[in-house]
C-alpha cells in the first residue's frame, strides 16, 4: 500500500485558500489564458507612415476601430468595412425599437422604455483593463461603478434548503466558519504538527478564530458576533426594544449541498474582482465614441466576400447589403477582425496554416435575456442594489441594474446569462419561450413580484446571431499550443485581430490589445518593405 505524503506548509496554505474558494477557479482561468495581467502601457508610438500608405480594416468592432484610429493618427489612409448598419460589433446595447434578427429570419422588436437597455455582449469593465480605460478617458466616455459583488443577493441550488434561495452572506459566512472550525480542531489535535511549527500553529489558530468568527472554544456557533457578518434574525434597533437577536447558522451539511464555494470562487477570480465599471447609458457608448473619431472612414452595410493578396497589396471584394452594389477596395495591408465563424466562410487568400488555425478555435454559446419590470422591487422589497443572484437552473443567474437606483419607473434586469449547454438550450427555443423560461426560473428568487411586475423582454442567443454565429472564442490549451502563433502571425499582407487573437478571450481588453499588436507589426513591416 502506498503511503500518502503529508502536505507541505505551502500546500497547507494552498488548501486553506481552496477552502475559501479562490484557488481552483483562478488556476483554471490562468490555464485558459484569462487571468493574465493586462500588458497595456500606453498607445503604440508609431512613426509617421510612408506617404500614400494604406490599410484596409475588416470589421468595425473594438479591435478594428482601435486599429483604424491609431493607424490614422500615424498617417495611413484607412478604410473600415462593416457588415452591420452600426459600428461596435459585440460592444452593443439593445434599446427600445431595435430589431434583433436571428438565423432564419426570426425577429424581435425590443419594447424597452426610453433610457432602458440590455448589454447582450460585454457588460462590465475590470479595473485592470488599462487599454479600455485609457480610450474611455481619451474619448470622454463617462463610467460609473458596476456592482459585481453583493452580499445581500441570493444563491439558489435546487438540491439544497428544499430549493429555497439563501442570501449569499449567510452561506459564505457559514462556509468559512465551519471550515475554520474543522481546521482548528485538526490543529489542536496535533494532526498537522509534522508540517506546522508551534509558532505558525499559534498564528494560524488566531487567524482562524478571527476569520471564521469562532467562539472561545474554537467552535462555530450562533452568536451576535457571527450575526454581525451573516445578518440577524432581529436587526439592531433603537430604544427599549433595540437589542438584536442572533440568527441561526446553517449546518455544514446544508452548506456543502449549496456549493457556495462556486460563487466564492467566482468573486475571487482575477477578472471578476472589484472595482468594476460600466459606461453611463449603455456599453455601446464605447463603440460610438470610437466611431465618432473615425467618421467617414467606416463604411457600413458592407458584406465582404473575398480577400486576395499579392506582394504589392490586398484587395477586398464586397457587396452593399442595402443597394446590392458590388465593388472592391484595395490597400497595402489588411487587418481582419471578422469573428472566426463568419471569416471561415469567406474566400480568403491566406496560408493553409492560418486557415487551419482559424478553424481550430471554438466559440461559446452564451444567451442573455433582458426583462423590463414596472418597478425596482428588488431594491424596495429585498434591499438588493446591483450584483447577481445565482441559480443552478438554465438561466444561470439574474443580475440587477447598477444605474438609476432609488428611482421610480421601469427598469431592465438581466434575467438570464446562460453559457455552453445552457446557452444552447435557450438558443433552441423561440424568443417567447426564452422569456417564459426566464420568468419561470427567476421567480424562485422573487416569487411574488416577478410575473406581476414584468412588462416585456428581449433575448440575444449569440449562436443564432448571423454576423457572428457564436459569442466568444474558446481556446483549449492544446489548440493554443498548436495554432495560436499561426493565427496571430502576419500572413503576407494580412493579419487577424480580435479577442480570439489574444490571451484575454471574451473581453474587450483582448480585442484592443490584439488590434494594437497587429498594427504595430504591420507598421514595422511597412517601414522596411
Amino acid at each position: 500500500m502506498t503511503e500518502m505524503n503529508e502536505p507541505t506548509r505551502r500546500e497547507l496554505f494552498s488548501l486553506i485558500g481552496k477552502a475559501g474558494g479562490a484557488i481552483a477557479m483562478y488556476q483554471a482561468m490562468t490555464a485558459l489564458g484569462h487571468a493574465a495581467e493586462t500588458q497595456f502601457t500606453g498607445p503604440p508610438k508609431l512613426s509617421p507612415a510612408r506617404k500614400g500608405g494604406s490599410v484596409l480594416v475588416l470589421g468595425a468592432g473594438l479591435a478594428g476601430m482601435v486599429a483604424a484610429y491609431e493607424l490614422s493618427r500615424a498617417g495611413y489612409k484607412v478604410t473600415v468595412l462593416e457588415y452591420q448598419d452600426r459600428p461596435g460589433g459585440r460592444n452593443y446595447s439593445v434599446r427600445g425599437g431595435d430589431k434583433i434578427v436571428e438565423v432564419g429570419g426570426v425577429t424581435q422588436t425590443v419594447g424597452f422604455a426610453p433610457g432602458n437597455y440590455l448589454n447582450p455582449g460585454p457588460w462590465r469593465i475590470p479595473h485592470h483593463h488599462r487599454s479600455l480605460l485609457y480610450y474611455c478617458r481619451l474619448f470622454g466616455v463617462e463610467l460609473e461603478p458596476f456592482i459585481q459583488m453583493n452580499h445581500n443577493s441570493f444563491v439558489h441550488n435546487s438540491k439544497a434548503f428544499g430549493g429555497k434561495p439563501q442570501r449569499y452572506k449567510e452561506l459564505a459566512v457559514d462556509f468559512k466558519g465551519h471550515v475554520s472550525d474543522l481546521l482548528g480542531k485538526a490543529l489542536n489535535a496535533g494532526a498537522l504538527d509534522a508540517r506546522v511549527g508551534k509558532e505558525d500553529k499559534e498564528k494560524l489558530l488566531e487567524a482562524l478564530r478571527s476569520w471564521g468568527v469562532l467562539d472561545k472554544d474554537m467552535a462555530y456557533t450562533s452568536s451576535l458576533r457571527v450575526s454581525g457578518q451573516r445578518g440577524y434574525d432581529k436587526a439592531p434597533g433603537g430604544g427599549v426594544d433595540g437589542a438584536p437577536t442572533p440568527s441561526k447558522i446553517n449546518s455544514l451539511s446544508d452548506i456543502l449541498d449549496a456549493r457556495v464555494w462556486d460563487q466564492m470562487s467566482f468573486y475571487f477570480n482575477y477578472v471578476m474582482q472589484t472595482t468594476m465599471f460600466q459606461p453611463k447609458g449603455g456599453m455601446d457608448m464605447i463603440g460610438k465614441a470610437f466611431a465618432k473619431q473615425l467618421g467617414k472612414a467606416i463604411r457600413l452595410n458592407t458584406k465582404v466576400t473575398k480577400v486576395a493578396q499579392d506582394d504589392t497589396g490586398v484587395t477586398a471584394s464586397w457587396e452593399d447589403v442595402v443597394t446590392g452594389q458590388k465593388s472592391e477596395t484595395k490597400a497595402d495591408w489588411c487587418v481582419c477582425t471578422i469573428p472566426l465563424p463568419v471569416a471561415n466562410q469567406l474566400d480568403l487568400q491566406v496560408s493553409p496554416a492560418l486557415k487551419a488555425a482559424m478553424k481550430a478555435v471554438g466559440y461559446s454559446t452564451q444567451c442573455k435575456i433582458g426583462l423590463e419590470m414596472r418597478s425596482r422591487f428588488w431594491e424596495e422589497n429585498y434591499s438588493i442594489y446591483g450584483g447577481h443572484s445565482f441559480t443552478d437552473q438554465t438561466i444561470g443567474l439574474i443580475s440587477y441594474p447598477n444605474n438609476n437606483m432609488h428611482k421610480d419607473g421601469p427598469a431592465v434586469l438581466l434575467g438570464a446569462f446562460a453559457s455552453d449547454a445552457r446557452g444552447l438550450m435557450l438558443a433552441g427555443m423561440t424568443p417567447e419561450q426564452r422569456i417564459e423560461t426566464a420568468l419561470a426560473q427567476g421567480s424562485v428568487f422573487h416569487p411574488e413580484e416577478y410575473r406581476r411586475e414584468f412588462l416585456n423582454g428581449a433575448s440575444v442567443a449569440w449562436s443564432r446571431i448571423p454576423w457572428i454565429l457564436g459569442c466568444t472564442s474558446r481556446w483549449t490549451e492544446e489548440n493554443r499550443s498548436a495554432h495560436y502563433q499561426n493565427l496571430v502571425a502576419l500572413d503576407g499582407r494580412f493579419v487577424l485581430a480580435g479577442e480570439h487573437a489574444s490571451y484575454y478571450g471574451g473581453w474587450m481588453e483582448g480585442s484592443l490589445l490584439s488590434g494594437l499588436d497587429a498594427i504595430t507589426r504591420i507598421h514595422q513591416r511597412a517601414n522596411v518593405a
